[in-house]
């Protein structure tokens, strides 16, 4: 088999735009992809902000992103800092609303136009990377190989299959989320942020339904939001959160799933024949609503650097430094508006979640 110049491992957004890049820069490039049957009908991250427009459009994908029809968004509720909701809408927002996304659709779409642009997709999984080379199981048939590429993008989310053998992963905090997709519910279609004394809920409209999520920390769950009942009843104790499921008895609560939610970083998120991109190099607290952003981000731009590394040698370590330094600057602002957007909430002072996210403001 002649030896791929990049294999892109993990399908979603940052994975494919990485490999979108890569295709259209003439190199040949597999995207790995654990898809097919079995896949979830459903996944969490389900908001694009405004400011996505100039890059899809950099990446010749607005058009066709805009003719998908997904649902636009207006903008949000919160109750943070007080239990009066406050409106922030995207009307004066200088590139127009933001959408709620149906991801595995967007997923998909993302992943077509990178196999436009000459990717391969494969339907596989990455395993692990073992002296250079991948380990991959082919999701058809459960066969294991061992795909030979120059470079390597880490595309795997928060398992940085790859990045995690070359680099540390300082973890933020411990933040989880417990979720639920319920059926049907209150029509409003802008998503809701509520804040309350062990962490915060939000709920929003996704294709299946009313998802609802809490949030806090893994140490704090009570171990009934695990049950139905339980997180039915934490849900009942909100102020603004629960009348969007109001009509809905107890008995129709679906069984809550759980995500790590909290920041990572990995560093170095690059070297010699590898980068790491989305979630596997930098990923951010749900409250940022820049998750899929980022992703976007960080695939494109990997995707870039690896380009330049192919076209020449010479250019790795410029290319990489640069790579690195565009996620310093990402990382530097979240850590700035992440402990600005906590500091707003003083309500309760004696709240173990609260008080170490001020604790981390003051350091």
């Amino acid at each position: 088999m002649t030896r791929l110049d990049a294999v892109v491992a993990g399908g979603g957004p940052a994975g494919a735009v990485a490999a979108l890049v890569l295709a259209r820069a003439g190199h040949r490039v597999q995207l790995l992809d654990d898809g097919g049957p079995g896949r979830p009908v459903f996944k969490i991250g389900e908001f694009l902000p405004p400011a996505v427009r100039p890059l899809l459009a950099d990446l010749g994908l607005l058009d066709g992103f805009l003719a998908s029809g997904h649902p636009v968004s207006t903008g949000t509720y919160a109750a943070w800092g007080s239990t009066r909701l406050h409106d922030r809408s995207h009307l004066f927002d200088p590139y127009g609303h933001g959408w709620h996304l149906d991801r595995m659709r967007f997923d998909a779409f993302l992943r077509d136009a990178a196999v436009a642009a000459g990717a391969e997709l494969r339907r596989a999984v990455v395993l692990a990377r073992v002296d250079g080379g991948l380990v991959v199981r082919e999701r058809a048939t459960g066969a294991l190989s061992n795909p030979s590429a120059r470079w390597t993008v880490d595309a795997t989310g928060r398992r940085c299959v790859i990045g995690r053998r070359h680099g540390i992963r300082r973890q933020q905090d411990r933040l989880v989320a417990a979720y639920a997709v319920f059926p049907d519910g209150d029509p409003e279609a802008r998503t809701l942020v509520e804040a309350a004394a062990d962490g915060w809920w939000y709920t929003t409209l996704v294709p299946a339904g009313r998802l609802v999520v809490y949030l806090t920390d893994a140490d704090l769950v009570d171990p009934s939001l695990r049950t139905p009942q339980g997180f039915r009843a934490a849900l009942g104790r909100t102020e603004h959160v629960r009348r969007r499921v109001a009509g809905r008895g107890p008995g129709a609560t679906p069984v809550p799933r759980w995500a790590p939610a909290h920041g990572l970083r990995l560093t170095p998120s690059a070297g010699p024949g590898w980068v790491a991109a989305g979630d596997a190099a930098l990923a951010f607290d749900p409250l940022s609503s820049q998750g899929i952003l980022m992703a976007l981000h960080t695939g494109a731009r990997a995707g870039r650097a690896v380009a330049d590394c192919l076209a020449d040698e010479r250019r790795t370590a410029a290319a990489l430094a640069d790579y690195t330094a565009f996620l310093d600057g990402i990382a530097t602002a979240y850590r700035s508006n992440h402990a600005y957007a906590y500091d707003q909430e003083r309500r309760w002072p004696l709240s173990p979640f609260w008080g170490r996210r001020r604790t981390a403001t003051s350091r």
